[in-house]
């Protein structure tokens, strides 16, 4: 059964990137070494601190879609309920470090 995420990464002055994928370690890993240029390469954006997941596929797309139109406050609130200290998550996951390989 495939799984899916919706995660919140972030940077050092807190501006908030949210993204939808089918693969949590190798997308947190492309973003915290730049492999993709966009949002996340720009601002920097390479600390996970949310994430929810789902064997849904249209369930993660219309919660991304769901999130990324709440205001800034709410987004802030859903961190600090699971994440008050904004940790990076991929180090508690296990997943923080360059050395993968993706096949």
């Amino acid at each position: 059964m495939r799984e899916y995420f919706v995660y919140i990464m972030t940077n050092q002055s807190g501006t908030l990137y949210i993204g939808v994928t089918n693969n949590l370690e190798k997308r947190v890993l492309e973003h915290k070494n730049e492999l993709i240029d966009g949002f996340t390469k720009k601002y920097n954006c390479k600390k996970l601190i949310y994430f929810e997941q789902t064997s849904d596929v249209e369930s993660a797309i219309s919660r991304e879609k769901q999130l990324k139109k709440w205001r800034r406050e709410k987004k802030v609130k859903l961190i600090n309920k699971l994440n008050p200290s904004w940790e990076d998550l991929s180090r508690s996951l296990g997943f923080d470090r360059d050395d993968m390989e993706w096949g």
